[in-house]
């Protein structure tokens, strides 16, 4: 049993592809409204680096992940996770097997960068990462229901 689970917190996993931006994102806001009643990490099949744009988006709205770093799995092996959610295509496709009884599913969000690629300033850009941080953050509503079911 892990440390998390020792204090009767779920251990619960955000998987993206590279750990920047909508899986730090969530765990942003699972820490924000969960904190006390969950233990939420974040890693990606690669560690791309903290993406400062997200950092922005979701400091508009008072929560601080400036500190976060990327990650990838391999630096969460210790932590066995009672859930795994990924929240991109290329994380679901790729995402390793976890053992039982670890659930995986997949809520999959939009690519904040990917989108804002051809924006021509970081305030055209913001218009991506707000909606898809306000989206992250509607899911978040439904994650308490998520993990019980």
């Amino acid at each position: 049993m892990n440390a998390s689970s020792a204090r009767g917190k779920p251990d619960i996993l955000f998987l993206c592809t590279g750990n920047s931006c909508r899986s730090q994102m969530a765990e942003g806001w699972a820490r924000h409204l969960y904190g006390n009643r969950l233990s939420p990490h974040s890693a990606g099949i690669k560690a791309h680096g903290l993406n400062p744009l997200a950092v922005a988006a979701m400091a508009e709205i008072g929560i601080d992940i400036s500190e976060h770093h990327s990650k990838t799995l391999d630096d969460l092996s210790e932590i066995r996770f009672d859930h795994v959610i990924t929240v991109c295509v290329h994380a679901d496709e790729s995402c390793p097997a976890f053992p039982d009884p670890t659930a995986v599913t997949h809520v999959g969000f939009d690519d904040p960068p990917k989108l804002a690629r051809d924006a021509s300033s970081d305030e055209e850009a913001m218009v991506h990462y707000r909606r898809v941080r306000d989206e992250i953050g509607e899911f978040m509503q439904a994650l308490p229901d998520l993990l019980q079911g």
